[in-house]
């Protein structure tokens, strides 16, 4: 009967889960999976004598009071900061629990497997919270974005792991206040390890950080249920660090990555000592000056190009970036998209893998201002697409439609697939300015000679192409 009751809240939770997979269901998805670990919490305290209930309560008040107005406040351009800072409260929460079972007065009969996967608990769930807490930062804008690398760096992460292993060997072999000081050390290297990674993984390769925390807090969460030996719990961390390791992969190969190169990069042109990586150099004075000339001999405005380009095209890919999200500039794209439609233009929208700041944001923001979802292309079924079409219009996206990508080696972003918005007939980008995106590499696209760049706010660029496009259909 127990097994029972253990498989139907884990039925309810991957119920949740297969909805994921079609995005009409999402959201119905996402409550049933909520609804399950709801569950599991309420099974949890019943089948267990709880000697401190008010303790219980007030707990769940101190995470869940907070825990609802945060979510109530944070906007979608601040979901993936809050997304990170997510898993590294569930890091903090792994080894945290670890730390309580491996210190206990009982734990000296607790078995081997508990014992190692406490010791393991500590490691991983201290390395997730660090790394969470640094990708967390960096997302919302408080740390540098791009990758951090200090000198003999992979030295510094093979000599910290090495440490962790022969601190969590000794804590076997010790008991009392000599092992509880080894599991505070092992917290410790847990959390600098998290620093040292998860410091210099940046730009283009954020999406890939972002899944693969979600992977080691799924772990870190199985590990615990193994120490206090609750089946859900083991099922529940099981299930989110296999979906997340499925997502890495995905971003991984969508990137053209190895997960190890991300790990441990080698970018050209490293020197030694601490420093930002930027691995490509702003394009010079003479050559900015160049591109923006590019293209343009009849002498008019960038914005009057544009118009002219967009309301006469048949057919419009439109590749949003973050510069979508900063902006707002989702709702009126979509108006935008709409008008065109009415006018018989084709439009639809091109989606690069790791577009913003995690994976699907950009399915999510356009989600959110009703884009229906049978118009949005992967980047596979987009690319042969862009040189039959007359116009791809570039919204806020820098890194994913930079031919650096294929043409410039060493960089961030090198070999990492690209949307091919440079074969379009012409390009119009809206983009705030001319400068790198989050790699810090130099986007070769606005040299093309092709491509109209319209600088400045691309929420206000949207909408006063909009607003022409709509005067010209009622005149």
């Amino acid at each position: 009967m127990s097994f029972g009751i253990d498989f139907s809240v884990i039925a309810v939770l991957f119920c949740g889960f297969w909805l994921f997979r079609e995005p009409p269901k999402a959201r119905f998805g996402n409550m049933a999976a909520a609804c399950g670990l709801l569950l599991a919490v309420v099974l949890v305290l019943t089948r267990h004598d709880i000697s401190g209930p008010g303790v219980v309560v007030l707990a769940a008040l101190i995470g869940a009071v907070p825990g609802i107005a945060l979510a109530r406040a944070v906007s979608m351009i601040q979901i993936p900061a809050m997304i990170a800072f997510q898993h590294g409260a569930g890091g903090i929460a792994a080894f945290l629990v670890s730390f309580v079972e491996l210190t206990r007065p009982a734990a000296a009969s607790m078995l081997p497997v508990n014992e190692v996967s406490g010791v393991l608990g500590l490691a991983v769930g201290s390395l997730t919270f660090s790394g969470s807490m640094i990708a967390s930062a960096k997302l919302a804008g408080r740390m540098q974005q791009a990758p951090r690398v200090l000198s003999r760096h992979t030295l510094l992460v093979v000599a910290c792991s090495l440490a962790m292993l022969v601190v969590g060997v000794l804590s076997f072999f010790l008991s009392g206040g000599a092992a509880m000081s080894l599991y505070a050390l092992e917290i410790l290297l847990g959390a600098c390890l998290g620093f040292l990674l998860a410091s210099r993984i940046g730009g283009a390769d954020m999406p890939v950080l972002i899944s693969s925390l979600n992977a080691t807090a799924g772990f870190a969460a199985a590990l615990c249920g193994m120490v206090i030996e609750n089946r859900l719990l083991i099922a529940f961390g099981a299930t989110v660090a296999a979906s997340g390791s499925i997502l890495t992969y995905v971003m991984c190969r969508a990137m053209n990555r190895d997960i190890i190169r991300i790990i441990f990069p080698v970018y050209q042109g490293d020197r030694e000592g601490d420093r930002i990586v930027s691995a490509a150099r702003p394009a010079s004075p003479d050559s900015r000056k160049a591109a923006v000339t590019a293209g343009q001999s009849d002498g008019s405005p960038p914005f009057d190009r544009a118009l002219a380009a967009i309301s006469s095209a048949r057919s419009v890919i439109i590749v949003p970036g973050y510069g979508m999200a900063l902006a707002r500039a989702q709702f009126r794209l979509a108006e935008l998209a709409a008008l065109l439609e009415q006018r018989g233009t084709e439009v639809r929208y091109a989606i690069h893998p790791v577009a913003g700041r995690m994976p699907g944001h950009m399915n999510v923001l356009l989600a959110e201002a009703d884009v229906r979802y049978e118009d949005l292309l992967e980047m596979e079924d987009a690319n042969p697409l862009f040189a039959e079409t007359d116009v791809a219009l570039v919204v806020g996206a820098c890194d994913v439609v930079n031919p650096a990508a294929m043409a410039t080696e060493g960089t961030p972003i090198s070999g990492m697939p690209i949307l091919l918005a440079a074969d379009a007939r012409r390009i119009v980008v809206c983009n705030y300015d001319r400068q790198p995106g989050y790699s810090g590499v130099a986007n070769l696209l606005y040299d093309n000679p092709r491509t109209i760049m319209v600088p400045g706010d691309a929420g206000a660029t949207i909408g006063s192409l909009l607003d022409a496009i709509r005067n010209q259909t009622t005149q």
